[in-house]
C-alpha cells in the first residue's frame, strides 16, 4: 500500500509541475499548520515508500486537489516510469536549516556578496585546474551552506540564497570532478541539485544534474549517466532558455554516445541535431542565465566532433576540431589540451599517425603542468591509442618521451 500511495504522490505533483518542496509547503497550508512540519525529505520519503503519510493523507489529497481514494488505490503495472530529478536528490536534506538558530539575520547585500564571489570562482576556473581551485571552493560552499542554516532571513532573500548555493555547488562540483575528486564532486552536485530543486530553479537544476550526467558518463556510469541526462532535459521542460537547452542536449548527445550501441548513437546524433536548433530558436525574450556564458555555436562543435571521435568517424570529426582549435583562446590551456587530445585521437583514427603524433605531443606539452584528472586521463587515452602505431618513428619519439 505504501509504495502504491508514493507512486500517486508522485505521479500527481508531477501532473502539477510541483517540486517536493513546494508540496510540502501546500500540504502544511492545507492542513493550517505553522512553520514546516513537513519538509522536502518527508515528501521524498512518502514517494519513495519509505513512510506512509497516514495523518497527513487528506492533506496531502486538498494540496493535490484529488480525492483520497485517488492516492490510495493500486496503480495498473506498466512499464517502469523514467526517472526524474526527484531521483537524484539526497537522501538526507543537507540544507535542513537548524532548529536553533543564530541570532544573526542576513539579508540580499550578503546574497549578492557570494554571487560575486560565485562568480569569480567560475572566471578563475576558465584558466585553472581543478587541483589549484579545490580548496577555496570548498571552503565558499561550506560558507554558504552554513548561512543558510544558521542564520535567519526573508522568504525572498533565503530563495536567493539557495541559488548561489545551487550556483555554487554546480561549480565546485565541477572543480572536484576536474581534480578527480568524483564521490565529493556527486555529493557537491546533489547538494546543490537540492538547493535548486527547493528554490524551484528548474534551469539551475538541469545544469546541475547535466554536469553530473557528465561525470557519470565518464568514470564507468554510462547508463545512470544517461538515465540523468534525459531527466535533466525533461525536469528544465521545453520553456528552458535557448542556451541551457542547447547544454542538455549536448549532455544527453554525449551520453548517449557513452553508452554505445547502435539505438543510443541514433540517440545521439538527433540530441546534436536538437542542440543547434535549441541555441538558434527565437526565445520570445527568455535570456539565458549568465553562468551559462561559455556556451556558444563553438562549443556545440566542440561536442559534435567529440561524438563523431568517440564513434570513429575521423573524416567529420577533424574538420570540426581543427577549426575550433584555430579560433580558440589560448589562455584556456585545459580546454586546448583537452580539444587536442580528441584531435591527435581523430588523426589516429583517420589513419594519420604522424599527425597524431605531433598533436598528442603539443597537448602533452600543454598539460604537463596542470593539475587536472581531466588532461590526465585524456593524455592516457591518447598515448594508448598511439601505442598502436608504435613503429612509426615520429610515434615512438613521442611514447619514449611520455615513458
Amino acid at each position: 500500500m505504501g509504495s502504491a500511495i508514493g507512486a500517486n504522490i508522485r505521479q500527481q505533483r508531477e501532473r502539477l509541475g510541483w517540486s517536493q518542496a513546494r508540496l510540502a509547503r501546500e500540504v502544511c497550508r492545507a492542513a493550517g499548520v505553522v512553520g514546516e512540519p513537513v519538509g522536502r525529505q518527508e515528501v521524498s520519503r512518502w514517494e519513495t515508500g519509505k513512510r506512509t503519510p497516514r495523518e497527513w493523507l487528506p492533506f496531502l489529497a486538498a494540496a493535490l486537489a484529488v480525492p483520497v481514494e485517488t492516492l490510495c488505490e493500486p496503480q495498473t503495472p506498466t512499464e517502469p516510469p523514467l526517472p526524474t530529478l526527484a531521483d537524484f536528490l539526497p537522501a538526507e536534506d543537507p540544507l535542513e536549516p537548524l532548529t536553533a538558530r543564530a541570532s544573526g539575520r542576513i539579508g540580499i547585500r550578503q546574497v549578492d556578496d557570494l554571487q560575486q564571489r560565485v562568480h569569480s570562482l567560475r572566471l578563475a576556473d576558465d584558466f585553472l585546474a581543478g587541483g589549484d581551485l579545490m580548496r577555496p571552493a570548498l571552503r565558499e560552499l561550506r560558507k554558504a551552506v552554513r548561512m543558510f542554516r544558521e542564520h535567519s532571513y526573508s522568504d525572498l532573500t533565503g530563495r536567493q540564497l539557495l541559488v548561489q548555493i545551487g550556483e555554487l555547488a554546480q561549480i565546485a562540483g565541477w572543480i572536484a570532478s576536474d581534480a578527480g575528486q568524483h564521490a565529493e564532486a556527486e555529493r557537491i552536485y546533489r547538494l546543490g541539485l537540492s538547493a535548486a530543486t527547493q528554490a524551484e530553479d528548474r534551469t539551475l537544476a538541469g545544469n546541475l544534474a547535466g554536469s553530473l550526467a557528465y561525470q557519470l558518463s565518464n568514470t564507468g556510469r554510462e547508463l545512470e549517466g544517461l538515465d540523468l541526462a534525459r531527466a535533466a532535459l525533461d525536469g528544465a521542460g521545453p520553456d528552458a532558455p535557448p542556451k541551457a537547452r542547447a547544454l542538455y542536449f549536448d549532455r544527453v548527445a554525449w551520453a548517449a554516445t557513452k553508452a554505445g550501441g547502435v539505438e543510443n548513437s541514433q540517440t545521439a546524433m538527433r540530441a546534436l541535431g536538437e542542440a543547434g536548433e535549441a541555441l538558434t530558436a527565437d526565445s520570445e525574450g527568455t535570456e539565458s542565465p549568465a553562468y551559462l556564458y561559455w556556451v556558444d555555436a563553438g562549443e556545440l562543435r566542440v561536442m559534435e566532433s567529440r561524438v563523431y571521435t568517440e564513434l570513429r568517424r575521423p573524416l567529420r570529426a577533424v574538420p570540426l576540431l581543427r577549426e575550433v582549435l584555430g579560433q580558440y583562446d589560448a589562455t584556456h590551456t585545459r580546454e586546448m589540451a583537452l580539444y587536442l587530445s580528441w584531435l591527435a585521437v581523430a588523426y589516429a583514427d583517420a589513419n594519420e599517425p604522424e599527425e597524431a603524433a605531433a598533436t598528442a605531443q603539443r597537448m602533452l606539452t600543454l598539460s604537463a603542468d596542470l593539475s587536472s584528472e581531466r588532461t590526465a586521463e585524456r593524455g592516457r587515452v591518447v598515448l594508448a591509442r598511439l601505442a598502436e602505431y608504435a613503429d612509426v618513428p615520429e610515434v615512438r619519439v613521442v611514447l619514449d618521451s611520455a615513458a
